[in-house]
């Protein structure tokens, strides 16, 4: 266990251009099918694991919830995983996964730890076509070669946690702070966001700022969008600003991660002064670096939707000095 942990904490830093690692676990068997599939979440998420502590369980606390857990003296709530995406473990849940998402810390239960893969994200394709659970939000194949059936689940924990918190999630604006944006005619955000309830937020929170938005499930179907508006402009003959206002992208997505989609906007001539906001789950001063060093013009942790305006602001009046 510690040589795993150790291995884990070395991998946190890793920033490497469309790459990320994936910690795979298993979590046993669906009761229909009898057989287990393999799970992972980022490792840019994981905090620590740690043997199944004694939990105190509150008064009224309902499955999936398990009890409160005392990590190196922080109360963790302690969700059962296997209950929530309907797995039955073999050996009982033997681990924690200490997690850090959007502002908050908690910890799954699982039945056991596999490995840690380093995987393009080229090989993680959105799995809201090919997979009937809310609860995945990408496939990932482990291996290059594409006919391989090497392949895992890899979770949306920003939904789990909707689900099992939702009045923690609800979208209030302050009317008091809140001031118009003056976007060009025509213009619309570019948003980059795979999982599905983070994305109904977005959307919910851009119409209350009257920010006309185009969903993309992946960042390479927004890259591929952003390309095609920029040739339209190139043909009339008018700037990008006159069709792209700004992008907001996620960073942990199939195909393509906002990392790179940011670079690419950014290297681009004809593209490079669309403002970038970067919106993720992924917190930590490691991937505040990265952030900067890919150009974005502003990161906002999710999901507050006052500071998400507020970053959004601050990247539009930031551009407009630089063009004035």
């Amino acid at each position: 266990m510690d040589n795993f942990q150790k291995e884990i904490d070395e991998r946190t830093n890793l920033t490497s251009s469309n790459r990320f690692e994936l910690l795979l676990f298993q979590l046993g068997s669906s009761p229909d099918e009898q057989k287990s599939e393999l799970y992972g979440i980022n490792v840019f998420k994981l905090r620590e694991i740690v043997p199944m502590p004694t939990l105190t369980k509150a008064a009224g606390m309902v499955t999936p919830m398990m009890g409160m857990a005392n990590i190196r003296g922080e109360i963790i709530p302690v969700i059962d995983l296997p209950s929530v995406v309907g797995c039955v473990p073999k050996t009982g849940l033997n681990i924690l996964l200490v997690t850090e998402y959007a502002r908050s810390t908690q910890a799954f239960a699982v039945e056991s730890v596999d490995d840690i893969v380093r995987l393009e994200w080229s090989q993680v394709l959105a799995a809201e076509s090919g997979v009937k659970s809310r609860n995945i939000t990408s496939i990932a194949r482990l291996d290059t070669d594409k006919s391989s059936n090497r392949l895992a689940l890899v979770l949306d924990v920003e939904q789990i946690l909707y689900d099992i918190m939702p009045a923690s999630r609800n979208i209030e604006m302050d009317d008091n702070k809140t001031k118009p944006f003056k976007l060009k005619p025509g213009a619309v955000a570019i948003v980059a966001e795979d999982s599905k309830v983070a994305r109904s937020m977005l959307d919910q929170g851009l119409k209350m700022m009257s920010i006309p938005a185009e969903m993309h499930i992946t960042g390479l179907e927004a890259w591929n969008k952003i390309r095609k508006m920029a040739e339209e402009a190139k043909a009339e003959g008018r700037p990008i600003s006159d069709k792209i206002a700004f992008v907001l992208t996620d960073l942990e997505m199939p195909e393509m991660d906002g990392f790179t989609l940011t670079l690419n906007i950014k290297r681009d001539e004809f593209l490079k002064n669309i403002p970038v906001i970067i919106h993720s789950s992924l917190s930590g001063s490691a991937n505040e670096d990265h952030v900067r060093k890919v150009g974005a013009d502003g990161y906002v942790a999710k999901f507050e939707i006052n500071e998400l305006e507020a970053a959004i602001h601050r990247a539009l009046d930031s551009k407009k000095a630089l063009n004035s």
